[in-house]
């Protein structure tokens, strides 16, 4: 329960009690389907290639905020474990494309499906149909929150 005795005194405690759920959820969630031995960083590269496409190390590098020698360290381990490849830029054969394998695509699904499916779970067996009603007003509210 959060005690404030002003408008921005329960902000901030709300927002004090969020980051902490947030990040207690996300990883419960990130051990229900195992990420192997990759770092966060790494897990963030894959799926910035699943949403946005190829692109090349120095484009990755940038959307990671690091520089391309600290990004093909990222690459390599993916690379040698079969998450990514890389190709000549159709468009100008200089450039090296990095995409996502056919295989890395497929592991990515089945971890979201995990997730999915343990959440889907908890939820029918913690809440009521009422309560779950509630939680759906709470999620409404939370994706304005996140929402640019």
């Amino acid at each position: 329960m959060i005690i404030a005795t002003t408008p921005s005194e329960t902000a901030a405690a709300l927002a004090t009690g969020l980051r902490a759920l947030v990040g207690k959820l996300k990883r419960r969630l990130r051990a229900q389907s195992g990420g192997g031995d990759l770092s966060a960083t790494q897990i963030y590269t894959l799926l910035r290639l699943e949403s946005d496409g190829a692109a090349t190390m120095s484009q990755l590098a940038r959307a990671e905020g690091m520089r391309p020698q600290s990004m093909a360290a990222i690459l390599s381990p993916l690379q040698a474990a079969g998450h990514v490849c890389a190709a000549p830029d159709p468009r100008d054969g200089r450039q090296i494309l990095w995409a996502l394998t056919d295989d890395c695509r497929a592991w990515l699904a089945e971890r979201r499906a995990i997730r999915q499916d343990w959440l889907t779970r908890a939820i029918e067996a913690r809440f009521t149909p009422e309560e779950q009603a509630r939680l759906a007003e709470a999620v409404a509210l939370l994706r304005r929150l996140a929402d640019d």
